[in-house]
């Protein structure tokens, strides 16, 4: 009291009036910071709270199925349990991530990585951290399940692929789509892909993903504080994707894998009556179900890694030079240009000396005096190096490309190479150099800088074995709704055709299977009964050998000569074409070439019962009409 009564009045009204002022000021924040909240945020805030009650949830629709021709499941579905993380329902990052490292066994910092790679996704959009858990790890997780906010199990379809590395590089793989690739089909007016969705990514998941895709289903539903599901309020179901029906016959890619086992290389299968491709393998190749399932660090680097590029489809993308497969086309060109005739004969000795250079022939002895179709059966160089020559590098290169060498066949899978033929004015531009008639030679015998793949090389003697047809090869028979019912059927589409004579294709046909069928053929051992193999041998060079070893296991393996096979069956009615490639392989005749017969056997086999069944129906339902 005493110090009260010792102050003057007009102190405290000086302090009353800056702690006024305080006050004001103070209440007056609170109110812009109230109204801002309560007027400017309120939507943002409105969707915040309603996101933490009532949240939309993506249900990804089931893929399409993969079939065979005789409806094999090449590619399905089954249910996947992946470990998921909404952030936003997270209270504490690290003991969570800790956590999680020792229930599911991935190093927390991987975990971290992939949840700051989905930054850019919507709000309380799921993160997957791990997919395809096991039954011990998803127990493991329920079990904490009340310790883990904003942890959860979600269960989709997963891709299965029941042939794994079989069919590989034909059927492809699918995974999660990148933000480039999410770009690029938004560029394309596609715009139904969010980060975290499944995308075809090679072969014909790929090639057909806009078929295959169905249309993805949602829920609405409440969750608690923790984002812990309550009940589902609204659910639309998702609805799959079209079905594939591949022209693949499952026993002859099999039988084309088998005999491939354990080599590089790849075959192709094709039906020349229609293009349609029956096989298709590249080996080595790996597991696509490995890819799905979400790939450890180490195995994706030992995959990238592998010297022999198991990713690489050699069937399309593989580029080699043809050898005596070629030997075909410099024969036809000679022909129909007029520089020789069925009856002409020339000497093929051991050597043939040209612009002071020896270019040998495989034969160490030489053929003698001997004609085209001769020289066709016994692949003898001297011979085509003499007509190559008289054909010139220009005429070569037409022809070559009437056969559909150097462009893509427009199989559709990606990336297909086109190969390369040859021509001065492509060496000038390339090499900046003038051609030299010694490239004509090597040209001649399909060395030198001529490429092909086996799929173009299949193309091109389905065209001698049906009389001179190109057909687009064909990889899908139909597309099919979920329950089975044709949407569309794919035909036929003719790609080109070869503007020879009757009289020389029916040469080119004897010739090849004259290779067969001749005691001095090339390719002598398959000349079973019953299956009338026509086909020519073909081996390629890697590097300049100066003189030929039998024995291709005293030479390195990288330089080893690449081993061909290409043929028909049955000669007097082509129903297959087979092309194989074994790279460093040696000779054709013994590498490429057996493979080859057993995809012939295995296909025309299956033919004969596949008659022999529709026989025996047709007596069993005349019968039961008697």
């Amino acid at each position: 009291m005493r110090y009260i009564s010792d102050k003057d009045p007009s102190e405290f009204r000086e302090r009353l009036f800056v702690a006024t002022g305080v006050v004001f000021f103070v209440f007056s924040v609170l109110l812009v910071r109230l109204w801002y909240l309560q007027v400017v945020k309120s939507h943002y805030f409105g969707e915040l709270s309603l996101n933490n009650r009532i949240r939309v949830t993506k249900t990804p629709a089931p893929r399409g199925l993969i079939l065979a021709r005789d409806g094999t499941i090449l590619a399905e579905n089954r249910p996947g349990f992946d470990l998921a993380i909404i952030p936003e329902d997270v209270e504490d990052m690290e003991k969570t991530l800790s956590t999680l490292e020792k229930l599911v066994g991935v190093d927390r910092k991987l975990l971290r990585r992939r949840i700051e790679r989905a930054g850019g996704r919507p709000p309380f959009k799921s993160v997957k951290l791990k997919e395809d858990l096991s039954w011990e790890e998803m127990v493991r997780v329920a079990i904490y399940r009340f310790e883990l906010p904003g942890v959860s199990i979600e269960v989709g379809p997963k891709r299965n692929y029941p042939y794994g590395e079989v069919m590989a590089h034909l059927i492809g793989y699918v995974g999660e789509i990148t933000s480039r690739e999410q770009e690029k089909l938004k560029r394309a007016g596609k715009n139904s892909y969010s980060l975290g969705d499944i995308i075809g990514k090679s072969g014909v998941e790929a090639l057909y993903e806009s078929v295959l895709k169905g249309i993805d289903g949602g829920r609405q539903i409440e969750v608690d504080a923790h984002g812990r599901l309550i009940k589902v309020i609204k659910e639309i179901p998702p609805f799959p994707g079209n079905n594939l029906r591949l022209t693949i016959d499952v026993p002859t890619q099999l039988a084309l894998w088998n005999a491939l086992r354990g080599k590089a290389g790849a075959g192709v299968a094709i039906d020349p009556r229609n293009g349609k491709v029956l096989a298709m393998v590249s080996s080595p190749s790996f597991d696509p179900n490995m890819l799905v399932s979400g790939i450890t660090e180490e195995d994706w680097q030992n995959i990238i890694n592998n010297p022999f590029r198991v990713f690489t489809n050699r069937a399309i993308q593989g580029q080699y030079p043809p050898a005596s497969t070629f030997k075909v086309v410099t024969a036809a060109a000679a022909l129909e240009e007029g520089l020789i005739e069925p009856s002409t004969r020339m000497y093929a000795g051991p050597v043939f000396r040209f612009a002071g250079r020896e270019y040998r022939d495989w034969k160490p002895a030489g053929h003698g005096n001997i004609d085209v179709k001769e020289a066709i059966i016994e692949s003898a160089d001297t011979f085509f190096y003499q007509v190559g020559l008289l054909v010139g590098i220009e005429q070569l290169a037409r022809y070559a490309r009437m056969f559909g060498f150097g462009k893509k066949t427009g199989i559709g899978l990606s990336p297909e190479k086109p190969g390369l033929v040859p021509t001065p004015e492509w060496k000038k531009r390339t090499h900046g150099t003038i051609w030299y008639e010694g490239e004509t030679i090597l040209t001649a015998i399909g060395q030198g800088f001529l490429l092909t793949t086996p799929l173009q090389l299949a193309n091109a003697y389905s065209a001698i074995a049906n009389g001179g047809t190109l057909y687009v090869p064909q990889l899908v028979e139909t597309i099919e709704s979920p329950n089975g019912e044709v949407i569309k059927r794919f035909e036929p589409v003719e790609l080109g055709r070869l503007n020879i004579s009757a009289e020389t294709m029916a040469l080119l046909k004897d010739a090849l299977r004259g290779v067969v069928a001749d005691e001095d053929g090339t390719a002598h051992h398959l000349n079973i009964d019953g299956l009338k193999i026509a086909g020519k041998t073909g081996t390629a060079q890697v590097v300049r050998i100066k003189k030929r070893i039998k024995d291709i296991e005293k030479i390195p393996y990288k330089h080893r000569d690449h081993a061909w096979f290409v043929g028909f069956a049955p000669y007097d009615d082509p129903k297959i074409v087979v092309s194989v490639i074994v790279e460093h392989g040696g000779y054709g005749s013994q590498s490429a070439a057996p493979i080859a017969l057993e995809v012939i056997k295995t296909y025309l086999e299956g033919l004969r019962q596949e008659e022999e069944e529709k026989i025996l129906s047709a007596e069993h339902r005349g019968g039961e009409r008697l």
